[in-house]
C-alpha cells in the first residue's frame, strides 16, 4: 500500500513538472501580468466618485445614498433601533417578532411604518459615520441582505458589489484600492487564462498567439483601466469572455444537451454583474443560433432551452432588474437613445473610436506599428497573388490544406468573436450616457484577440521574409512593441495621484471641523478626507448662503474648508467673514487631481 501511494505521489509531481514545463511561457506571461498590475494598483492614490458610491453601495448599512438631510437610513435606523439585541438570542427573537408583525400587518406594520429622522437643512455629519458608511465593520459583516437591498434602488445588480462586501468583511474597517483592485486583478488574470485557451483551443496550434493577445490585452491601457476602476466592469468582461469559451467549447464537442449547468451560471452571473452582459449575449446567442439552425438542428431546442432557464433564474434572484431596464432614469434614457434615429451617430461613433485606437491599438506609436505590420503583410499577400511569389503561394497552399484537415475551419469560432464584438460596439455607441472606456471594457479583449490574429495572420505572410530573424517569438515581440510606449509615456485613467496628498492632509487635521461646498453630487469624491475629519457638513453654495445660525460654525476657532469645482468661492468667502467672522489664511491645496481648493479660515 505503501508504495503504491508513493508511486501515485511520484507520478502526480512529475505529471506538475511536465505541465509546468509544458506552459511556461504562459505562467511567466500571467506573472509580468500580476506584478504589473500590482505595480499600477499600489500607485493609485484616489477614487472615482462611483469607486466609493460601489463602497457604499456595498458597505453602508441599509443605506443607499449619503443624503446631507437625512444621514441615516429609514430600515438603518429601524434595524439598529428594533433588530439588534445585546445577544444573539435576542437578535433572534427581535426579528421573529417583527416578521410576525410585517406578516399580520403589512403595511401598518411597525418596520414599513417606521419613520427616519429628516432634518430641514443640512447637518453635520461625523467621522465614524462617513467611516460606516463606505467600510464593514463587527455589527454589519457578511450583511449580504443589506447590499441587496442597498442595489435594487440603483441601476445595477448586486453580485460585484456582494464580491466587494466580502472583501470589506474581511479586512474590517478599511478601505483600499487593493481591496478593489485585487478583485479586478484575479478577474484580469482569469480573461487572460480564457484568451490562452480560446487561441490554443479553437484558433491556432501553437501558444504564442495567446501569449502576444494576454500581452495587447492586460499590459495595455484597455486591460490597465479596466484594473484600475473599482467597478463591475472587470467582472462583466470576465462572464462575457467566460461565456464566449463555453459556446465555442460546445460547438467543438457537440454536446448542447449535456453538461449546461456550468453555462447556466456564468449566464446568470454575468446577468446578476451589469445590464450591459444581455446585449454581449443577444449577439452571441444569435450567432450560436444559426449555427446550430444550419449544422444541428436537433440541439437547436436543448440550447434555447439552457437560456430560457437562464433568463427565468436572472430574474427571480434579482427581480428589480425589470424596472431598473425599463422604468429607471438611466434604464429610460438608454431604451430613447436606442430608439432615437441617427442623429449625432457620427459624432458618438468618432468618441467612441477614439476611445479604442486609444486603449486598445496604443494610442499614436502603437497603432503606427500595427499598421505598418499590416501594410507590409498586404504588400507580400498581393505580389502573391499577382503569382510574383510562386514558391510562397505554394507553401502558403499546403500550410492551409493541412490546418483545414487538422483542425477545420474556425468561421463560426470568429463568427462568435466578432458579431458580439461589432454588435456590443454600435449598441453601446447608441446607449451610453457619456463617452467614457468602462461601457467597452467588456469588448476590449475581443477587440485584443482580432487584433492578435491579425498580426499572427501578417506574419505568415511575412514568414519568408523573417527566417533570417525566426518566426518563433516576432509575435510576442510585436505585442511588446505595441504596449510599451503606453506603458512607458503615459499615465492610465483611474489612478487619480495627487489625492493621496489631499487624504494625508485631512488626517493631520483630524480635530478640525470640515465644511464642503460642492455642487451636484461632488462630496462622493471626497468621502476618504471625512472620515478623517472631526466633522463635515455637506452643502450647496445655495444651500450655505441661506442657512440659519449654524452652532458649529460658531464656536470652532479653525475651519477647513472644501469648494468644489464652479463654486463661486469669493462669494462663500464673504459670507464666512460677515456672519461667523472667519478670515482666510493658508492654501492648502489648489486645483487638486479633483479640480477641489482646500484653504484654512480662522477667526
Amino acid at each position: 500500500m505503501g508504495n503504491n501511494e508513493s508511486n501515485i505521489k511520484s507520478f502526480r509531481q512529475e505529471r506538475g513538472k511536465l505541465f509546468r514545463k509544458k506552459n511556461k511561457g504562459e505562467f511567466a506571461v500571467l506573472a509580468v501580468i500580476f506584478l504589473l498590475g500590482c505595480f499600477f494598483i499600489s500607485r493609485k492614490e484616489g477614487y472615482h466618485m462611483d469607486e466609493l458610491l460601489s463602497f457604499e453601495l456595498a458597505n453602508a448599512e441599509f443605506t443607499p445614498w449619503i443624503v446631507t438631510t437625512q444621514p441615516e437610513g429609514r430600515l438603518e435606523k429601524f434595524v439598529r433601533n428594533e433588530i439588534y439585541g445585546d445577544s444573539f438570542g435576542e437578535t433572534v427573537a427581535n426579528i421573529t417578532e417583527n416578521v410576525k408583525d410585517v406578516l399580520k400587518n403589512r403595511g401598518a406594520s411597525k418596520m414599513l411604518s417606521y419613520k427616519a429622522d429628516v432634518y430641514e437643512e443640512p447637518v453635520w455629519i461625523p467621522a465614524e459615520q462617513f467611516r460606516d458608511y463606505i467600510t464593514a465593520d463587527s455589527r454589519d459583516n457578511f450583511n449580504y441582505l443589506s447590499v441587496y437591498f442597498n442595489v435594487k434602488d440603483d441601476n445595477h445588480p448586486p453580485l460585484h458589489f456582494m464580491a466587494l462586501h466580502t472583501v470589506s468583511s474581511v479586512f474590517r474597517g478599511k478601505i483600499s484600492p487593493w481591496m478593489g483592485c485585487g478583485i479586478n486583478l484575479v478577474l484580469i488574470l482569469g480573461i487572460c487564462i480564457l484568451l490562452m485557451k480560446i487561441c490554443r483551443e479553437f484558433l491556432f496550434a501553437d501558444k504564442e498567439p495567446g501569449i502576444a493577445v494576454c500581452i495587447l490585452y492586460a499590459c495595455g491601457m484597455a486591460g490597465i483601466a479596466t484594473l484600475l476602476l473599482i467597478r463591475m466592469y472587470a467582472m462583466l468582461t470576465f462572464f462575457c469572455m467566460a461565456a464566449l469559451y463555453l459556446h465555442m467549447k460546445k460547438k467543438k464537442t457537440g454536446r448542447w444537451k449535456y453538461q449546461n449547468k456550468l453555462l447556466v451560471l456564468v449566464t446568470v452571473c454575468g446577468f446578476l454583474t451589469q445590464y450591459y452582459f444581455v446585449i454581449f449575449m443577444l449577439f452571441l446567442a444569435g450567432v450560436t443560433v444559426v449555427y446550430l439552425w444550419r449544422t444541428e438542428k436537433k440541439s437547436l431546442l436543448y440550447y434555447i432551452r439552457t437560456m430560457g432557464i437562464s433568463a427565468v433564474l436572472g430574474l427571480c434572484i434579482f427581480p428589480f432588474s425589470v424596472s431598473d431596464v425599463l422604468y429607471s432614469e438611466r434604464g429610460v434614457e438608454s431604451v430613447q437613445n436606442l430608439g432615437g434615429g441617427f442623429s449625432g451617430l457620427g459624432e458618438r461613433l468618432g468618441n467612441f473610436w477614439k476611445i479604442v485606437l486609444e486603449q486598445v491599438l496604443g494610442g499614436g506609436a502603437g497603432t503606427g506599428i500595427f499598421l505598418i505590420t499590416v501594410a507590409a503583410a498586404l504588400v507580400c499577400w498581393g505580389l502573391v497573388k499577382l503569382g510574383q511569389d510562386r514558391e510562397l503561394a505554394k507553401v502558403k497552399k499546403v500550410e492551409r490544406e493541412k490546418a483545414r484537415r487538422s483542425k477545420g475551419s474556425p468561421v463560426w469560432e470568429y463568427s462568435m468573436i466578432c458579431v458580439p464584438c461589432i454588435g456590443y460596439f454600435l449598441v453601446v455607441v447608441k446607449i451610453a450616457p457619456y463617452y467614457a472606456d468602462r461601457y467597452l471594457m467588456p469588448v476590449f479583449p475581443l477587440m485584443a484577440l482580432l487584433m492578435g490574429v491579425v498580426l499572427r495572420k501578417s506574419l505568415d505572410f511575412l514568414e519568408k521574409y523573417l527566417k533570417a530573424f525566426g518566426h518563433r517569438g516576432v509575435l510576442t515581440a510585436l505585442a511588446v512593441l505595441l504596449v510599451a510606449p503606453n506603458l512607458w509615456m503615459t499615465t492610465p485613467a483611474y489612478l487619480y495621484q495627487g489625492y493621496g496628498l489631499q487624504e494625508t492632509m485631512a488626517k493631520e487635521y483630524w480635530d478640525r471641523a470640515c465644511l464642503c461646498v460642492y455642487e451636484g453630487v461632488g462630496y462622493y469624491q471626497n468621502l476618504m478626507e471625512f472620515t478623517h475629519y472631526k466633522e463635515t457638513l455637506m452643502v450647496t453654495q445655495e444651500e450655505l448662503l441661506s442657512r440659519s445660525r449654524d452652532e458649529v460654525l460658531e464656536t470652532e476657532e479653525e475651519l477647513v474648508v472644501l469648494m468644489k469645482r464652479n463654486i463661486d468661492r469669493e462669494a462663500v468667502e464673504e459670507y464666512l467673514a460677515k456672519e461667523y467672522g472667519y478670515a482666510p489664511a493658508e492654501y492648502m491645496i489648489r486645483e487638486s487631481v479633483h479640480g477641489d481648493v482646500v484653504r484654512f479660515y480662522r477667526k
